[in-house]
């Protein structure tokens, strides 16, 4: 099967972002308007089920990184290129902010500031919180993304499982974001810039953390065919020197 192009990887990645943002920043104001209906736990699960849906559908295509850390991450690494990397990014900010935008439409006033992440801690320790909950992440992702030891079935699980328990654990001190884009839309959206830079610079500096710590505790890389976009699901894809979430 020949290589998804740029164009159609990118699609992909807005695609799943977008999904992200609007059911788990949904999810955040639903439980808000409805007097809690949802809880911190129930919150938490629609981020593992959007994840574990988006990453089922779309991993194949993009590696289903979702995630500008996650990009960054395995642009450092040597498994996605310049180029791809800087599409991603356009793609999955783009796409955030849309999200973002159509929960305003279906809830206008902005209310819980469409799920927009503001720390109820201080900063710094909100900042530590945030490099510590991405760079975990990202040692998932890359265990189960780019070795080819890890076992490929439960790789979404993995992954969603990550994000849930991020977000019920410590959604109510920072709102768990791990993800710049996911931050970035809400913040646009509802205009709620307070403390934004620790959503920027958490994840940006804790999912390469991850990704290092990985390939230290891995050790010599297996022997195993190239992978191009391999998707957060660990689905082989023979076709390419890429690999993906």
């Amino acid at each position: 099967m020949p290589r998804p192009t740029l164009m159609r990887r990118a699609a992909a990645e807005g695609v799943g972002t977008f999904a992200l943002v609007f059911a788990g920043c949904g999810a955040i104001v639903t439980d808000d308007q409805r007097d809690g209906a949802l809880g911190v736990v129930g919150v938490g699960l629609v981020f593992f089920l959007v994840l574990l849906a988006a990453i089922a559908a779309l991993g194949h295509i993009s590696g289903a990184h979702f995630n500008p850390g996650v990009s960054l991450s395995f642009f450092l690494t040597r498994h996605l290129p310049a180029g791809d990397l800087l599409a991603y990014w356009c793609a999955q900010v783009a796409a955030a902010t849309l999200a973002a935008l159509a929960l305003l439409v279906v809830w206008p006033g902005h209310p819980a500031d469409l799920g927009a992440t503001v720390p109820s801690i201080a900063a710094g320790r909100a900042l530590l919180l945030e490099v510590l909950l991405t760079a975990l992440l990202m040692l998932v992702i890359m265990s189960v993304a780019t070795d080819t030891r890890a076992v490929g079935a439960p790789a979404a699980l993995a992954i969603g499982a990550a994000v849930g328990l991020a977000a019920i654990a410590f959604g109510p001190l920072t709102g768990a974001s791990l993800n710049t884009a996911r931050s970035l839309g809400p913040a646009v959206a509802s205009g709620q810039w307070h403390d934004f830079w620790i959503y920027l610079a958490g994840p940006l500096v804790g999912a390469p953390l991850g990704a290092l710590t990985y390939e230290v505790v891995r050790g010599e890389r297996p022997q195993a065919p190239a992978l191009q976009a391999r998707p957060a699901a660990a689905q082989q894809d023979p076709h390419g020197p890429e690999g993906g979430d």
